[in-house]
């Protein structure tokens, strides 16, 4: 049983909820296949990250994103000796399939599959497999799937190897919990078409060094020009009604002056608060509250998310990161 002194600590800072002991997150993703010796230079000219120089066994965080550098999805990327497989891990699959078929000309040497259904599932609370080396992906042993450091990426079909089987998968707001602790964006509030990578924290997804790709220009002169705008954030709040922090309700600092939108929120049990994710203007992102809604409003404590990488230098941050292995945000922050 939840002692009175534990709640009261998890109200006064939610972020530091941790999971059940042994449990998984085990969350929905596209997968599509992509065949033949031009696979790489595609993928390479169509998403964020550098591709075209990957090796067999290596596995890449990417984004898809349209031609003005606007968010279709957060993927992965698993390559191969024959081509690769591209994860969505969210965003729309069938979307992003379809942008890739309309830059596919014949003489181009890929085969597109279709999208199928798999489920991407994190061992939470304790060891599960030995992760794989940064960066690199394997077959997972005794199942149909990858392994992903020390996830497992499995056909939506496929059984759960016994070990996994035995862990609780957690429940939806449990999940949804996970995901805003951590900042990770998610459709349709963060990834959607008015938002950027760079906005979202996902700096080590994009390469500004590779050459010619969609998007290219407008990351580009991001970068160059200071041009990131907004950024997302964490918030919290006790005391508030949901009609007070619904998605797209919009954000004021204390002069009342704009300051963002909300872009999540969840209510936590047992009268712990809401907490939720924005995107908040530069200008506003020191201010420790802002209001949500009309005078008075509702007071949003903000923080900066785990996961968030800020923009490089240059484009509305202090500071970028380097591309890492992108199933990101699954250990605690």
């Amino acid at each position: 049983m939840t002692s009175p002194t534990a709640k009261m600590s998890a109200a006064a800072d939610p972020w530091h909820w941790t999971p059940p002991a042994l449990s998984r997150w085990s969350r929905p993703v596209g997968l599509l296949r992509l065949d033949g010796p031009d696979t790489l230079r595609v993928l390479h000219g169509q998403t964020s990250q550098a591709l075209e120089g990957a090796r067999p066994g290596q596995w890449l965080g990417t984004c898809c994103i349209s031609p003005t550098a606007r968010m279709r999805a957060v993927a992965e990327v698993l390559v191969d000796a024959d081509g690769a497989w591209l994860v969505i891990i969210d965003g729309d699959p069938e979307a992003v399939r379809l942008a890739l078929d309309r830059v596919l000309f014949p003489a181009d040497k890929v085969r597109l599959g279709p999208v199928t259904a798999a489920t991407l599932h994190q061992p939470l609370g304790s060891a599960g497999l030995a992760a794989t080396p940064s960066g690199t992906w394997a077959a997972s042993e005794g199942s149909p799937g990858w392994q992903l450091g020390d996830a497992l990426l499995l056909p939506a079909d496929a059984p759960l190897p016994a070990w996994l089987d035995e862990r609780r998968p957690l429940e939806p707001q449990e999940a949804e919990r996970w995901r805003l602790q951590q900042g990770l964006p998610a459709a349709p509030g963060e990834i959607n078409e008015d938002t950027n990578p760079f906005e979202l924290g996902l700096a080590a997804r994009v390469s500004l060094t590779k050459g010619c790709y969609v998007g290219q220009e407008t990351l580009a002169k991001l970068a160059t020009y200071d041009g990131v705008k907004r950024q997302l954030r964490r918030w919290q709040a006790t005391g508030v009604s949901a009609e007070a922090v619904a998605p797209g309700t919009p954000l004021h600092d204390p002069q009342g002056g704009r300051a963002g939108l909300i872009s999540s929120s969840l209510e936590l049990p047992d009268g712990e608060g809401w907490i939720g994710l924005a995107l908040v203007r530069r200008a506003c992102l020191e201010e420790p509250l802002l209001q949500a809604g009309a005078a008075p409003g509702a007071s949003l404590q903000l923080s900066v998310p785990a996961a968030f990488q800020p923009p490089p230098v240059g484009a509305g941050g202090t500071g970028g990161g380097a591309a890492k292995g992108a199933v990101e945000g699954v250990k605690a922050s």
